[in-house]
Formats: C-alpha cells, structure tokens, sequence
C-alpha cells in the first residue's frame, strides 16, 4: 500500500514509471530518495570498471560488439543493462562470490534514456553517446532538448580519468553539447572528451589513432555499424586491450538477433530480419545498407512517425512495399506518392508470403518495421521469430 512505500528510505523504480505517476510524485514531495536499478548496482558494486552506452539507436549491437572484444582479449567482462542481465543481478552475483574487491571486473551496459533518469550518482569509467534521434518523445513532452538532457546524463558525473566517446557528427549532439555537459562544468568534473569524427571510416578501415581495423570481413554490414565498432574498439583499447587480438575479434562477432539478421537464402532471395527497428532512423539505417533492390515490409503500431526523411531511400532502394499491421493508413499516406506496388497484410505468415511473390532472384525481402509491434505481436523478439518461422515454411514448401 501507499503508506507502507512511503516509510522507505529509498525506493526503486522500474524505468516504465514515469516522473509524472502520482506515487513518484507523492514520493518527491515526501523528500523519500528515489531512483533506479542502475543506481542501486552501481552503489554496491564496488570496485570494477563500468562502460556505459546510449543512444537513440545501435545500443545493443555496439553493447554485444564491445562485450565480444574485450572477451575475446582475454579480459574479465560481462553485459547487462537494458539488454540480458540486469546490472544488479551481476552485482549480487559478485557478493555472493566475494568478488566486489575485484578491481578487474568490466561491466558493459546497455542504457536507455529512461534508466538514465533515473540515475543519481552513477559514474561509467567509458561513457559512450552514439547517437539522438527522435525516439519516445512522448516522454518528454515531446522536447529534443529534454530527450538530449537525459541522454547527456551518462557523463554527468564523470571526472578525471574517465572517458566519454561521442558521436562528432551527429547534429543534436553537437547542437546540445555545452548545455549537455554544463553540470559537469559547473561542478568542475573534467572527464577526456572523444568526438569519434566522420572521417573515422576509409576504405573499408576502422581509423583508431594511427591504427587501421579492417572490416571487410566483419559481418557488420552499413555505415551506422562501422560508427558503433568505431566505439566499442576505442573503448575496449582504453581499457588496454590488445590491438592484435581486437583486429582477429571483429571477424568473429555475429550480429544480434533481430538486428540486419541474415535468415535465409530461398532461390537467390535474401531475407533479413530487422525486427528491432521500431523507429524510422533504424530504418533509414537498415535501407542505406542495402545494395540490391528491397521488398520491404513495414508497419506495425506508429509511435507517431515521420517517414519524409524515408522517402528518398525508399523510392531509390525499395521495389514493392508490404505492409504488416492492423492500421497501414499512415504508411500508404506517406508513400503513395512513390507509385511503388503496395499489399496489406494482417500477419507475418501472409507479408511473407506475398513478399515471396514479389522478390525475384537478387532481391532482398527486408524485414524493418518502423513501428512498435504490440498490434498483431508481444514484441519485437516475437514478430522476428514469427516472420523467421514464416521464411523457414517457404524452404518447405518450395
């Protein structure tokens, strides 16, 4: 009950609660000390080193990438956060095992916007900002700036010794940078500053300092996956990896599931399964990648989308557009205009299947929805499994 919340010290939020709930507004008032599970882990997790990485989109790949590098480098790390583990389930896990005085543990998370809000005093050894982009502004009263602030927070209490790579080149990052790290500047913390510049890529290579990291072989595919391993290999050398190693690891690294996943290969069709962008800029990152004509299927539950920015790769890359959602107004809306041939479907069975009519041998059938997928779905993971069970039929029936 309310009253028994009330006479805790601290209380834990799950970062789905937000600020404006009447239980955390109640809460503040009371002067009760609130945050999340983030704060709670770090609090207790005594010595270790922490890599902490947000942004708008590429989270979990770069999270899984810089696990696999420094595993690889034979180093003393696991993952959590917003993705697999939870940080305090780790944390609880070395208390057990008395491991909490251990110094070389490494902790990379994964960090959503909404778990940094809740954060209060936690300090990442390497903080990493790839990337901010119009995602769950409904959260922030629909404000970039607030959105950017909370995104910002993951170097807020950085000081010296401490790393924070960022994205050079991205426009919001740039144009919210001073008021970003005003906080820190005004309580004189002075972490290392690392703009990852857009030069960062030639040639196929990866340019770390004086070092090239090829990529040709890697299974990274796309401009936006060459920027996150750009990340992870400056984090995992700042934390003295081994270059050579790092070199062999990046050709051993598969991409997450869900995530520009390679299914299949029916009849000189290529399906790929990107079931985990739900938002327009995972998309317009996915379509860039591209390099033969796409039947694309999208849709899903609009989180108040603007496709314009799509429009161009969309008329450039895509041949026919499936639609897969109980509502495909807005899609059909934003792209008649393209005159590209358009189908309706009402589930990943029968966007499949009417994919499989329209990809001819040197296409690629893309799965990449733009859009949430609780209309026809419990969630992305199992809208990917459905469309991969659908793809896998297809082998059997052909």
């Amino acid at each position: 009950s309310m009253d028994k919340i009330l006479t805790a010290s601290q209380v834990i939020k799950s970062p789905g609660i937000p600020e404006k709930s009447e239980v955390i507004k109640a809460l503040r008032e009371w002067g009760t000390e609130v945050f999340g599970e983030i704060e709670f882990a770090f609090r207790h997790a005594g010595k270790c080193q922490i890599v902490a990485i947000t942004g708008s989109n590429g989270k979990t790949t770069t999270t899984e990438l810089c696990y696999h590098l420094l595993k690889s480098a034979g180093m003393n790390v696991r993952k959590g956060g917003n993705v697999g583990n939870s940080f305090a389930r780790m944390v609880l896990d070395d208390i057990v095992d008395k491991q909490v005085k251990d110094g070389s543990r490494i902790f990379v998370l994964e960090i959503s916007s909404f778990q940094l809000d809740d954060t209060l005093d936690f300090k990442p050894k390497i903080a990493i900002l790839l990337n901010i982009t119009p995602d769950h502004l409904d959260r922030y009263d629909y404000s970039l700036e607030k959105y950017a602030a909370s995104k910002f927070r993951i170097t807020l209490n950085q000081g010296r010794g401490d790393k924070f790579i960022y994205n050079g080149f991205d426009p919001v990052i740039k144009s919210n940078f001073e008021h970003g790290i005003a906080n820190r500047e005004a309580n004189g913390l002075k972490p290392k500053d690392i703009a990852i510049r857009k030069s960062f890529y030639k040639n196929g290579c990866i340019k770390i300092g004086k070092d090239l990291f090829d990529m040709q072989a890697s299974q990274l595919k796309g401009s936006h996956n060459m920027f996150n391993a750009a990340c992870a290999l400056r984090a995992s050398i700042l934390l003295g990896a081994d270059k050579e190693r790092l070199a062999e690891s990046l050709n051993t690294f598969s991409t997450p599931p869900h995530r520009l996943e390679k299914v299949a290969e029916i009849n000189g069709v290529t399906w790929i399964n990107d079931s985990k962008a739900t938002n327009v800029d995972a998309v317009f990152y996915a379509l860039q990648s591209m390099e033969t004509p796409v039947v694309w299927i999208v849709g899903g539950q609009d989180k108040g989308n603007d496709y314009e920015v799509l429009k161009k790769l969309v008329k450039r890359k895509v041949n026919t557009i499936i639609c897969m959602g109980l509502d495909n107004t807005k899609i059909i809306e934003a792209f008649k205009s393209l005159n590209k041939k358009m189908v309706e479907t009402k589930s990943a069975e029968e966007a499949v299947q009417q994919a499989s009519k329209y990809a001819k041998s040197g296409y690629t059938v893309l799965l990449s929805p733009a859009c949430a997928s609780f209309d026809l779905f419990k969630n992305y993971e199992d809208r990917g499994n459905q469309f991969k069970q659908a793809v896998k039929s297809l082998t059997i029936n052909h």
